[in-house]
């Protein structure tokens, strides 16, 4: 059901990359990959993703749709109170640290001062 071969629209402002769901535990994963798999999509194998771990499948229009788990969470690095205070990145993307930095708009946080 998938259609790798269809031609896909550009990104950009305005469009969607892709739309994520929840799923609680790992178990409800796996039931979700296998009620999918089942349905004849082609859809990925568990991926880690250092904070959740995900499955990815198209539907037949080429909207990709992400299952992601809550466990671990985004605690697994810094305190739960600091949370979005500093730029975190999954081991993948740390030799592109100083380029995605210089990259992103500076985020301000309410009630951090200036």
């Amino acid at each position: 059901m998938c259609h790798p071969e269809a031609i896909h629209g550009r990104l950009g402002g305005g469009s969607v990359h892709h739309i994520a769901f929840r799923a609680q535990t790992d178990e409800e994963q796996r039931v979700w990959r296998e009620k999918i798999a089942a349905l004849g999509f082609n859809v990925t194998p568990v991926l880690d993703r250092q904070y959740f771990r995900s499955i990815y499948f198209r539907e037949p229009g080429g909207i990709l749709f992400e299952i992601a788990t809550d466990p671990p969470g985004f605690a697994v690095d810094e305190q739960p109170d600091r949370l979005g205070t500093s730029l975190k990145l999954p081991p993948w993307l740390e030799p592109r640290r100083a380029d995605l930095e210089r990259r992103l708009p500076p985020v301000r946080l309410p009630g951090a001062g200036s």
